[in-house]
């Protein structure tokens, strides 16, 4: 197992080196770059910029070098140096405003995940084993709402109620007075007074799938001829059902994880614009829309990097789950 991981982890590296070269490409293909967008929103805004000055901000960003020395002196200070490059829209170092997103970031997506398994599980098990019932229908009928609904849509009809209903306004991970305070038991507290929301939200339609998942892969589980074998040998049902489908059915479950992490990341963007939260998702779209290459680039890299991440994790707690995966066998 150990010899395993470090072998997958030895492949993370070009895997991920690939990821930043194709990531590199994609951003650079749009026509133009950050000074010439900057330049055109200045005109646009009555202020005239020459032409002397325009040359002087694309040296000064290092625009004028062709695209591949971009790359290589970006890598180079991310491997050596460990940083990132300096974003251009925010003039600061994109490693200083990682360090501010990405945390919050993480968390909410820790606790989407805890919350979408947590709820998910137990209501597979119960409509698998409880086929064709009232709950069945029921969570059928939300799981599809879950599913159909756009996260930003449900993040608006959820501000709506929360502040009609008890008056408590859900915008923003902190309160006015929190936002630019130093980090003390009192903003955790601010925090967990908000965060359940945008938790709730982006993980609605994962949950929504997992139960799905859940369901129709128990329901083919317990049908199995070893369950009747089991059944018929007087094994009590919670027993039967939990040392042997329930365990069988969750591995579709915990392969999920890969991509789970940085679904959840991208997919609350559009959440986090309209409930203004700190995270990474407006940065990205800014960073994007405005030729941002470096701080792009490496909230992109970080993307990547919880994706192989999070396949990894999947790998191993499949093997751990699943006595039947042998990974002696995957290795030769």
């Amino acid at each position: 197992m150990v010899e395993f991981i470090i072998r997958r982890i030895l492949m993370l590296i070009p895997l991920l080196l690939v990821i930043s070269i194709v990531s590199f490409i994609i951003i650079q293909l749009p026509p133009g770059d950050w000074v010439s967008t900057y330049i055109t929103n200045l005109k646009l805004s009555g202020i005239d910029v020459s032409e002397d000055e325009a040359i002087r901000l694309i040296k000064l960003y290092g625009l004028d070098k062709p695209q591949y020395q971009q790359y290589l002196i970006w890598i180079k200070n991310m491997v050596l140096h460990g940083k990132l490059g300096r974003s251009f829209q925010w003039n600061r170092p994109v490693t200083e405003i990682l360090a501010e997103r990405v945390p919050l970031t993480m968390l909410i997506s820790l606790l989407t995940i805890i919350f979408s398994w947590a709820v998910a599980v137990p209501i597979g098990i119960y409509s698998a084993t409880h086929q064709y019932s009232f709950f069945d229908y029921m969570w059928t009928f939300i799981g599809f709402i879950g599913i159909s609904t756009p996260g930003f849509l449900l993040a608006l009809v959820l501000m709506w109620f929360a502040y009609s209903v008890f008056g408590f306004p859900v915008t923003g991970l902190f309160s006015a007075e929190f936002v630019d305070a130093a980090w003390s038991w009192a903003k955790v507290v601010d925090m967990s007074k908000r965060i359940w929301l945008p938790v709730i939200i982006i993980g609605m339609a994962g949950t929504a799938g997992l139960i799905r998942v859940m369901r129709g892969t128990l329901l083919d589980e317990i049908r199995k001829q070893y369950v009747i074998t089991a059944r018929s040998k007087g094994l009590p049902e919670r027993r039967l059902l939990f040392k042997y489908p329930v365990r069988v059915a969750i591995n579709p479950l915990i392969s999920t994880i890969g991509w789970m992490l940085p679904a959840i990341i991208s997919g609350e963007i559009l959440v986090s614009i309209v409930l203004n939260l700190q995270t990474t998702g407006p940065v990205l779209l800014r960073a994007v829309m405005s030729q941002d290459m470096y701080l792009a680039g490496s909230i992109t890299m970080v993307l990547s990097a919880l994706a192989v991440t999070g396949t990894l994790i999947s790998d191993i707690l499949l093997a751990w789950v699943d006595p039947r995966i042998r990974y002696e066998g995957v290795e030769k």
